[in-house]
């Protein structure tokens, strides 16, 4: 759920610009907010990252007590120094028209060729709201583990996927060494870990 504005909490937009356009987006913003002291900022500049909606699942089998992570290069990882393939959920961008849910269904799919049986959501949030626009919703999906792996992915978009099926207990170890550090998948990896007990009683 968004943010809920608290009482003389405003904004007021002065102007956007398109500062750069390529494979993303970087957009110019010129606004000015009030101040909880009383009066309004000066008129403040920032460039955004204009990323657009994203929506992610964590694909659970709670017979099995199994999650599914995928692991692929990632350009900004590389870009921060650290090391570029990493442990994540299944995600992708919601399209114009298209609901979460039904691209956290597809996505799992294209990214990990598994089924989602049953979805719940978990937290719809802003990753970087200091500097991007970019928000994402975050589901758990039922599945059926049995028989899950393998490289996947689209090649049109270049993707080169690994996907693997694991104990919960073993991706709780990856958690617990630092070894995902991404931030969709620790979220939903720490929201199962609090509610598993119930989940397996609900789904199993």
């Amino acid at each position: 759920m968004p943010s809920v504005a608290l009482p003389g909490e405003k904004a007021e937009l002065i102007e956007r610009t398109v500062a750069f356009q390529g494979h993303f987006r970087m957009a110019r913003y010129r606004f000015r907010h009030t101040l909880y002291l009383g009066g309004q900022s000066d008129e403040i500049s920032r460039e955004v990252f204009e990323r657009g909606r994203a929506a992610a699942v964590l694909p659970y089998d709670p017979v099995r007590d199994e999650v599914v992570l995928i692991r692929q290069f990632r350009a900004g990882t590389f870009s921060a120094g650290r090391h570029p393939w990493c442990w994540e959920i299944v995600a992708g961008m919601i399209e114009e028209g298209e609901a979460p849910a039904d691209v956290a269904r597809r996505e799992a799919v294209e990214e990990a060729a598994v089924q989602i049986l049953d979805l719940l959501p978990l937290y719809s949030l802003v990753l970087s709201p200091g500097a991007c626009s970019e928000t994402c919703d975050i589901f758990l999906g039922r599945i059926d583990a049995c028989g899950v792996g393998g490289i996947h992915g689209l090649v049109s978009e270049n993707e080169d996927i690994l996907v693997q099926a694991m104990p919960f207990t073993e991706a709780c170890a990856l958690l617990a060494r630092d070894e995902i550090d991404n931030s969709a998948a620790v979220i939903a990896l720490q929201w199962l870990a609090l509610h598993r007990d119930e989940l397996r009683s609900r789904w199993g």
